[in-house]
């Protein structure tokens, strides 16, 4: 069948990418094609690009011809993953002509649709969103402290094993507070700054991301001290001393001995709309009350030493006269006034394990384009089976690694139940092209791949959520192997009724 001028009058695009042969040359090419109530786009909007170059749902300007290209497959990156039709067919219906002054299409495996959504009803708790969790305070509130140079205790929600941190802004750090925060805090003081700012200071990563094992991947530069007006680095005067510095603009790298007593940690951008940690949620309370993005942040203990948990942390606030909050809050408050994704299409896929719908949704920090496959109808949002995959080209197209089989094993398993969600990440989110850790991860499909082979993990879920809650999903049965308690979710108005395992067939 042919597209055609008749085609719904709604705009919506869907790139394909055609797999073509030129002789000995393999040429990697992209099909723009745009729908609308007027016209087909003609063939100078095919781009010619240089062999493998990865292309993915996204528009190029190129030649207006390809020389000596005939015939080609149809394909789409997406359909690497999750497609079931043959890349090696030779029938012609399935192919692109392309030809100096026209493009002639043959079947296409999947329908143009308006790129429109219609949001699911929002449940009567949740029409205010800047209402605190009961027993904390309004993140208004909160603001408003940090703007008066305050502490802020600052916890994950309202589970009652959660840890929680002195927060405060560290442009107004005193040696006062200094000395509070190590008196009641684990003496590891930090202090959360933007990677623009890092990299002003010249302040690198402790270990690469791909190499961070870190329970909660908490990404720690260098630590430092400051040269000018600092002993040994390590008092109350001194630490805030340093913090000052960190917090300053006049700063260079040269104004800092490494290693020191303070510990920078870099912010993801985005905040805690990105990452649920204490290091987003530090500086996103400092940017809300109109401060230098750079905060200060430090573990709280209880007297003999332990971690303070959420009562006791509840008792120390009431002593200390401090405001505390969660992130999960902080998480609804952001959500009420920005968002990090949008949707912008949707069409039907079939795929080896049966017929999906494919939803695209592009990330407004860094244009990135994830995918959420979605089989049957979530309706009502409630106990509707997830996975939240992040891309590894290595396991899931090449490989025999965990991800791909875990990706093959949640998609069968969905399409078993007849009602799911597969969220597909990729960019920053995902795994990429990395090969210095597959020899940890091959042959190891237990649960511990899924920290060992860098997945989503419980902090780094909030481009995946806000797609969840996008599409309607509210209770979720998850999908994984990883024990891990994910942080924050009831902020995006989410939560987790049960886990199922990834258990292959054979095993």
């Amino acid at each position: 069948c042919h597209i055609s001028r008749e085609t719904s009058p709604a705009s919506s695009v869907v790139l394909w990418r055609c797999f073509a042969l030129s002789g000995r040359n393999t040429i990697m090419a992209s099909l723009n094609l745009r729908c609308d109530s007027t016209h087909l786009l003609p063939s100078r909007h095919v781009t010619r690009t240089r062999p493998f170059r990865k292309t993915w749902m996204c528009p190029k300007i190129i030649p207006k011809r390809l020389n000596n290209v005939r015939m080609g497959v149809m394909m789409s990156e997406e359909g690497d993953v999750f497609s079931s039709s043959s890349s090696k067919s030779n029938n012609g219906s399935m192919g692109i002509e392309l030809q100096p002054d026209l493009v002639s299409f043959g079947t296409l495996a999947a329908e143009m649709i308006p790129t429109t959504m219609v949001s699911p009803e929002v449940e009567d708790e949740e029409f205010d969103l800047d209402r605190p969790t009961e027993g904390f305070a309004s993140i208004p509130q909160a603001i408003e402290d940090i703007r008066q140079g305050k502490l802020v205790i600052v916890v994950d929600d309202e589970d009652r094993e959660n840890e929680g941190d002195l927060i405060m802004a560290a442009s107004l750090v005193t040696p006062e507070a200094m000395a509070f925060v190590v008196k009641h805090g684990t003496g590891i003081v930090c202090v959360s700054m933007k990677g623009e700012d890092l990299e002003r200071l010249e302040l690198p990563l402790m270990v690469t991301r791909k190499e961070n094992e870190e329970k909660l991947r908490t990404a720690f530069t260098v630590s430092v001290d400051a040269k000018n007006g600092t002993s040994t680095g390590v008092s109350a005067r001194d630490r805030a001393q340093t913090i000052l510095a960190l917090a300053s603009k006049d700063s260079k790298p040269q104004d800092f001995n490494r290693p020191g007593h303070i510990f920078p940690l870099r912010y993801r951008e985005g905040g805690v709309l990105k990452r649920a940690g204490h290091t987003e949620a530090s500086v996103d309370l400092t940017v809300l009350a109109g401060l230098e993005p750079v905060s200060v942040l430090c573990e709280i203990v209880d007297d003999d030493g332990s971690m303070a948990r959420l009562p006791r942390l509840r008792q120390f606030a009431q002593e200390n006269n401090l405001k505390i909050i969660s992130i999960a809050d902080l998480i609804r408050y952001r959500r009420k006034r920005e968002r990090l994704v949008e949707f912008t299409a949707v069409a039907p896929i079939p795929t080896m394990w049966g017929p999906f719908k494919a939803y695209c949704f592009k990330s407004l920090l860094d244009g990135v384009e994830h995918i959420a496959m979605v089989k049957g109808e979530v309706g009502d949002g409630k106990d509707v089976l997830v996975r939240v995959h992040a891309e590894c080209i290595t396991d899931d197209i090449f490989g025999n690694g965990s991800g791909g089989k875990q990706l093959a094993i949640a998609m069968r398993q969905i399409e078993e139940t007849g009602r799911g969600v597969f969220v597909y990440l990729r960019g920053p989110e995902a795994k990429g092209i990395d090969l210095t850790h597959k020899p940890r991860t091959y042959d190891n499909t237990s649960d511990q791949t899924e920290g060992v082979s860098f997945p989503v993990a419980s902090r780094e879920y909030g481009i995946g959520a806000q797609i969840l809650r996008d599409l309607g999903v509210r209770t979720m049965k998850v999908m994984t192997n990883n024990p891990a308690h994910y942080v924050g979710l009831k902020g995006y108005g989410l939560s987790i009724t049960g886990k199922v395992p990834l258990i292959s067939p054979s095993s």
